[in-house]
């Protein structure tokens, strides 16, 4: 089992430094904590929390870090880099890559949101990464209330926890092939998702080429209303049609997810302390522990059988 202050012994200074590097990393371009908070979610719900987001693709194998779910958008790798590189010359070979995500993540919602939470630690490294499994387990904007509602149900997170971790989307940004299906060619009758706000919908196509990509450098706020600070507005962003994603509308399509945005709407510091339980219940996710696993040393590549 993870604990809190597990490395309160063999390594007191691993958290305050991972807190300093992501705190440097933040002071420079405060986006990264939307990076590093959407790094551990993308990390747990792929083989659960055990740093397998982080490693590089070899010539046999891609990883999941090349994934289109992950590839080009997720960021904030060379923050745990620095964050490790701080933390092995404290105390060499000690500290999990997996936990250093997990740390920094909440150091991110500390920072963004004033959010602070104990986050348990004692998490192990895994030695396996596929972008097959990335695909087939990262939810996709595109994902209706069923889909995602399963998708969280599949690694053990309850439908409010699910409406509840949606709140990440008050920071960050989204690439604008992400919602082109909402702004272009929606359906027959319809070129823009009627659940749009259409002032909003003119806007984001006049930013959005139809033609855009994944690759297209072009991006978004996902929270129109307080962008780049961690709070409850994206729910009320959400309840007055401009919520981005078809995954962020799909919050309002069923009666108890509606009930959820409205309660977290109107509550922000009972929404902040739901964030906050949600994200711990999140970094619990299929971990290894003990001796499972391993404590990598460079986190972008397995330890070497040496």
């Amino acid at each position: 089992d993870l604990q809190i202050g597990f490395y309160n012994t063999s390594c007191p200074t691993a958290e305050s430094l991972v807190q300093q590097a992501v705190a440097a990393a933040f002071a420079n371009n405060s986006g990264i904590a939307a990076g590093l908070i959407r790094l551990h979610f993308h990390d747990c719900f792929v083989r659960g929390c055990d740093a397998s987001v982080l490693l590089d693709s070899t010539a046999n194998n891609t990883a999941e870090k090349d994934a289109p779910p992950n590839n080009p958008s997720l960021r904030g790798f060379e923050v745990i880099a620095a964050a490790k590189s701080a933390v092995e010359a404290a105390c060499p070979k000690t500290v999990s890559c997996a936990d250093i995500v997990a740390f920094a993540a909440r150091d991110s919602a500390t920072l963004a949101g004033n959010i602070s939470y104990q986050v348990p630690s004692g998490r192990r490294d895994g030695n396996v990464s596929l972008a097959s499994e990335a695909n087939a387990n990262i939810p996709s904007p595109l994902f209706n209330a069923t889909q995602l509602i399963n998708s969280f149900a599949g690694k053990n997170l309850t439908t409010d926890e699910m409406v509840t971790l949606s709140g990440a989307h008050s920071i960050g940004v989204a690439h604008c092939s992400s919602f082109l299906n909402r702004i272009y060619n929606f359906s027959n009758t319809s070129d823009v998702d009627p659940t749009l706000s259409s002032a909003y919908a003119d806007l984001l196509k006049n930013k959005c080429p139809s033609n855009s990509t994944r690759f297209t450098p072009i991006t978004v706020s996902l929270d129109i209303i307080t962008p780049t600070v961690l709070d409850n507005r994206y729910y009320t962003g959400v309840e007055l049609t401009l919520g981005l994603l078809t995954s962020d509308q799909a919050l309002v399509t069923e009666a108890n997810l509606s009930a959820a945005v409205q309660d977290n709407a109107n509550n922000s510091a009972t929404w902040a302390s739901k964030f906050a339980q949600a994200m711990v219940k999140m970094g619990l996710i299929e971990v290894l522990t003990g001796t499972q696993g391993e404590i990598r040393t460079n986190c972008s590549v397995v330890n070497s059988a040496s």
